[in-house]
């Protein structure tokens, strides 16, 4: 007998309408790859590929060995207990893993050793109490291996293991400080920590004729290098909710440890500061050092991140923002002495108008290789380490915003990335921008995605009147596509509003998904996008509600008057969070007249509830302060979406979720009831179990399902009687 659940899948399966192309179940259930690691000496890589069943209503995770040298791909391990893998000890061959479970079955993990050639080999190393993750070691001159893991720990800085932890006998929750709770989670006295540990290698243990790596074992306890540095509040390391083990980093030697911590001298929901701490592997958190606090470089006052090793432990790059409580400010790469008694920080390309998320050291230290929003991808520039502040960067890569990049020992970059019609290309490029081999380009190889190419895509540039650059579009086209005839328009807004439309593969919003059910997708980058300089970021502040409007009725006319397939007159609308917004904001102006049918994921509905979210830094940054009593000269009341209630008229579907703490739930109800008063056609979808972004695959389908009845509808695609 089917459960409920399985029985609203089958439905929702049945009920998608039959369209050549990707389809929402197949993107879906399609293999799930991760970023390709190459062992030290550049002879392999794995990763990790996961499948989705919708008849079992079940992931199964393996991995994947491929050989850099002959490009063949073959199965490495179907063991899904095997979560995180890293190369170190004796031999290029030499593995630590961390298995999912442990032999207590207490809720922790363990730590074995094994040769990657030989995986039978396999020797347990540790067993851990907690469910540690984020895995990173190193083997020392003595044949040791020393290792980074982390996990909430409770004030004390023990680890927190929720399987072992006591049940109160009450669920209050007293908060005297704001941040109460952060994107999905209420927070509590546990926070994010990172632990380290000796795994002692036996003597004698090893042989160059043995395909194991030898005996290690756990030498002493783990030691906790960030719980009990406190002050205004306390400092956590990986910061939630996104943080992970990019947050911290283990010298190659294994002496030092570097984690970056949100500032502790400031309110946590207030601002945006982060900074970097030293701290020797063998010491404690009472012996960390902060490698950038505010005043040590000048302007640099903003959030941190990824902090990194060069490969000789000299130096350490990261990158920092200057505004203390914009998250979208511009990233600033810096570069520090490993060498907390002279750091001699300075700034590398340090006016470059692009903002780095990503790097990776040269062999040789003398380059750093960064990848950059540009243009509408995320492209991998290399950076003298020792460039000047007016130095430009130029692109190796071209189109797709990569994973994950890993500089081999013949000087060559290993990229994994995605692009609109690949979920996974692997491929290496040279340092002059010269691509030496494509491994694997997902689009050849799986089923869901055959036939997508990048033909499927192009773009156009159009003007606005709210800025001197022109602006860009993606174009999206549905398969079989052909200039001779017209398709409905689905014209979509992206969040943030700091952020963009990429070149680049969604499992939550896939352009193509939506162009396969009969839609030519126009995809915008209006103002506040990133990639085409920080003044076009920068200038969404206080102008939410007339700059990127502007941009989005420029680039409709420019649809409507240039491109003769596109049927504007059956067109529909979507958005999700800042996209969200728009779509209600549109609804009470011009803009929204145009659309047969607007698509509301998450959005705002009354600005003047914009404090009950949980990062105020950003309300009061976007705003243009803190919320104050509400006037006509206030942003939080001039572009709130309700003033224009008495226009609103078309059919509008609107999603949120319980669990969605960026923008809560009572926003998308408060739209719904609205628009069920006035008497407006309209829907309201909600997943008692998701956040600010739908994640369950079951639930997905069921979102593409009722969206796409929604508006296939109201554009004329379905043959439907009603869209409910």
């Amino acid at each position: 007998m089917k459960s409920i659940s399985q029985t609203i899948i089958t439905a929702a399966l049945a009920a998608l309408p039959v369209v050549t192309g990707i389809t929402p179940a197949g993107m879906l259930a399609a293999p799930r790859r991760g970023v390709a690691t190459a062992n030290p000496s550049g002879e392999f890589a794995i990763y990790t590929s996961t499948n989705y069943s919708f008849e079992d209503q079940e992931a199964t995770t393996s991995w994947d060995l491929l050989n850099l040298t002959s490009g063949d791909i073959s199965t490495w391990t179907t063991d899904s207990n095997i979560s995180e893998v890293v190369f170190v000890g004796p031999s290029n061959t030499s593995i630590l893993y961390i298995n999912a479970t442990n032999e207590e079955g207490d809720g922790g993990i363990s730590l074995y050793t094994a040769d990657a050639t030989h995986l039978a080999s396999a020797s347990l190393a540790a067993s851990l109490p907690a469910p540690f993750s984020g895995l990173k070691a190193v083997a020392t001159k003595s044949g040791d291996i020393h290792f980074l893991v982390y996990a909430p720990a409770y004030p004390n800085g023990t680890a927190y293991n929720e399987d072992l932890a006591e049940t109160p006998a009450s669920t209050a929750r007293i908060y005297t400080d704001i941040y109460v709770r952060h994107w999905d989670t209420y927070l509590t006295a546990q926070r994010n920590a990172v632990f380290g540990g000796v795994l002692k290698r036996s003597t004698g243990s090893y042989s160059n004729n043995s395909s194991s790596p030898g005996s290690y074992s756990l030498a002493g306890e783990l030691t906790n290098y960030v719980t009990g540095k406190c002050n205004a509040t306390c400092a956590e390391s990986p910061v939630q909710p996104f943080g992970g083990s990019g947050d911290y980093d283990i010298s190659p030697d294994g002496s030092q440890v570097i984690f970056l911590t949100k500032n502790i001298d400031l309110p946590l929901a207030n601002f945006t500061s982060s900074q970097i701490y030293w701290v020797p592997f063998s010491g404690s958190v009472n012996d960390s050092v902060p490698i950038n606090p505010i005043g040590a470089t000048p302007g640099a006052e903003g959030a941190s991140a990824s902090p990194t090793f060069s490969k000789d432990g000299s130096k350490i790059a990261y990158f920092q923002m200057n505004g203390i409580y914009y998250e979208s400010d511009r990233n600033i790469i810096y570069v520090a002495n490993a060498d907390p008694t002279n750091l001699k920080i300075t700034s590398v390309a340090g006016d470059w108008d692009r903002s780095p998320d990503v790097l990776a050291w040269s062999n040789n230290g003398r380059t750093l290789y960064v990848a950059a929003p540009d243009l509408g991808r995320e492209r991998v520039f290399p950076v003298p380490v020792d460039a000047a502040a007016d130095y430009k960067p130029k692109n190796i890569t071209d189109e797709g915003v990569p994973a994950g990049m890993q500089v081999l020992p013949n000087n060559q970059i290993l990229v994994s990335d995605s692009k609109i019609w690949s979920s996974r290309d692997i491929y290496t490029v040279n340092p002059d921008g010269n691509v030496t081999n494509v491994y694997f380009q997902a689009n050849l190889v799986d089923q869901a995605l055959s036939g997508l190419s990048a033909q499927d895509v192009s773009e156009f540039y159009f003007s606005s009147n709210s800025t001197e650059i022109d602006l860009q579009s993606w174009i999206i086209y549905p398969s079989n596509f052909s200039e001779q005839k017209t398709y409905p328009l689905c014209f979509l807004v992206h969040g943030g509003p700091q952020g963009g439309f990429y070149n680049s593969w969604s499992t939550r919003w896939n352009y193509k998904v939506w162009a396969d059910q009969g839609y030519v997708v126009i995809a915008p980058n209006p103002t506040a996008s990133s990639g085409w300089g920080q003044n076009l970021t920068d200038a969404v502040s206080t102008h939410w509600g007339d700059y990127p409007y502007w941009d989005l009725v420029n680039a409709w006319d420019y649809v409507d008057t240039s491109l003769p397939y596109v049927d504007t007159a059956q067109g529909v609308a979507a958005g999700a969070s800042f996209g969200g917004y728009m779509m209600n904001w549109i609804q009470g102006h011009p803009l929204g007249r145009r659309f047969n049918a607007l698509v509301s994921h998450d959005g705002v509905t009354n600005s003047l509830a914009d404090y009950a979210t949980e990062e105020l830094w950003f309300i009061n940054h976007d705003e243009g302060g803190i919320f104050t009593s509400p006037n006509e000269t206030s942003t939080y009341y001039r572009w709130n979406p309700i003033l224009y209630y008495e226009n609103w008229a078309t059919p509008h579907f609107v999603v949120h979720s319980d669990l969605d703490y960026r923008l809560p739930v009572s926003e998308g109800i408060m739209l719904f009831n609205m628009l069920q008063v006035k008497g407006v056609p309209s829907k309201f979808l909600n997943f008692p179990d998701e956040n600010h972004w739908v994640l369950d695959r079951a639930n997905s389908l069921v979102w593409h399902t009722e969206i796409f009845k929604w508006i296939n509808y109201y554009s004329g695609l379905s043959n439907a009687d009603s869209p409910y």
